[in-house]
């Protein structure tokens, strides 16, 4: 047995493609104004960024943690790496809010993660109607500073969800219907380049950058600040509605749910959220309907013919956005193999969208030849010599696409 162990071990090593030390990446990093956000492990901040991931399998750890503080600490973190990586590469993963669910897209082992999750302040300004928003921050405490002036902006359905990543993904929000997808209200993105340069893409200025930012995800640079046109908002109805599992109300919730995705047009106050989760306290799959209606009205007449079907609870009143997101942080879902089953019924569309893309899908080739070719272009011009396709695996890559 011992002869088959080492025998195991040594063809083992054989076939491992080797590993390059990014210690000294690490180190380079310490040597620099950063040293004192610069986090290893065995430190409380880095375990406690480690274990801030939302799935338990994505808590990967990293030889050192990095958390700046401004876009000038980016730059030097990404200047630092860069230029250190002539020998042996420097690879780094970006990290706001760390809810993708699948290991790797934003952390790396062994690497570096520069971690955005410090970088949270919201701003509003009142004379443009406009809110100046950091990567690190998440959709809870966005609601909850916007709230106070009574607006809002489109944002993540769940509290948690950080702004960076989820903005240049698309992002979907319960006012798509009126706005589109957050990234289509961004008026401007800060953002720090491979080469360490801090620069803005917006319609007027670098206007190609600006629109492959939405979409684009992190093949061009580190996104620094969002800004978002903000609009009049206050409280709304919604809530979790449950159901049991029985073939009578399966029977009622499925025409019930198609009907309003067929009408959805018809009022785009009303958004709607499907899960199938298992109940561990009835030892049973449950039906829940997430519903929202981004106005104060009781019971809208968009959602009539749900809302005659018998629930087992329901949690549904007049909230806010802050309330609503932390509630709907705390539902789950069930997994079945949902494009096998679209393409089975002809229901299937090319479209992936890239915030709930699994490691395995490819969101940016499912935007088209056209826009591929766009994207491939603009992380030419503005990334030349590839460093995030090179040093920064994480997420989904133009170069892969």
């Amino acid at each position: 047995m011992k002869i088959l162990a080492i025998t195991a071990a040594f063809l083992g090593g054989m076939f491992e493609t080797a590993v390059p030390d990014p210690i000294p990446c690490c180190a380079a990093l310490s040597s620099t104004a950063l040293q004192s956000k610069v986090f290893y492990p065995g430190s409380t901040p880095y375990q406690r960024s480690v274990e801030s991931y939302f799935a338990v399998n994505a808590q990967l750890e990293p030889s050192c943690i990095v958390q700046p503080l401004s876009a000038e600490d980016v730059s030097i973190a990404v200047s630092t790496l860069v230029q250190n990586s002539d020998l042996e590469p420097c690879q780094f993963a970006v990290r706001s809010g760390g809810h993708t669910t699948w290991a790797g897209a934003a952390d790396i082992p062994p690497g570096v993660t520069i971690d955005l999750s410090m970088m949270n302040p919201t701003t509003y300004h009142s004379e443009n109607s406009t809110a100046s928003i950091l990567p690190g921050a998440r959709w809870k405490s966005v609601y909850q500073t916007l709230d106070a002036f009574g607006v809002a902006v489109p944002g993540g359905r769940a509290g948690p969800v950080g702004v960076g990543g989820f903005t240049i993904g698309g992002g979907n929000s319960f006012f798509a219907a009126r706005y589109g997808f957050v990234c289509d209200n961004v008026v401007n993105f800060e953002l720090v380049l491979a080469n360490g340069s801090i620069i803005n893409a917006n319609s007027q200025t670098n206007s190609d950058l600006f629109k492959a930012l939405k979409g684009g995800s992190n093949n061009f640079g580190i996104v620094t600040k969002i800004d978002l046109s903000a609009f009049p908002q206050g409280d709304l109805w919604g809530g979790v509605v449950r159901y049991d599992n029985s073939t009578s109300t399966r029977a009622q919730l499925v025409p019930a749910i198609v009907n309003f995705t067929n009408h959805v047009e018809d009022d785009p106050f009303a958004s709607l959220i499907t899960f199938w989760q298992y109940s561990s306290a009835l030892g049973a799959n449950v039906f829940i309907n997430a519903l929202e209606y981004t106005k104060p009205v009781v019971n809208p007449s968009a959602f009539s013919q749900i809302l005659r079907i018998a629930n087992t609870s329901s949690t549904m009143r007049i909230t806010n956005l802050d309330e609503l997101t932390t509630e709907l942080a705390q539902a789950t879902l069930s997994h079945i193999d949902i494009p096998r089953y679209a393409r089975a019924i002809h229901a299937d569309n090319e479209f992936i969208y890239l915030d709930y893309s699994d490691k395995w899908q490819n969101p940016l080739r499912s935007y088209g030849a056209k826009n591929l070719a766009f994207l491939r272009k603009v992380a030419e011009k503005y990334d030349p010599s590839g460093v995030f396709q090179r040093l920064v695996p994480g997420r989904f890559k133009v170069t892969g696409a």
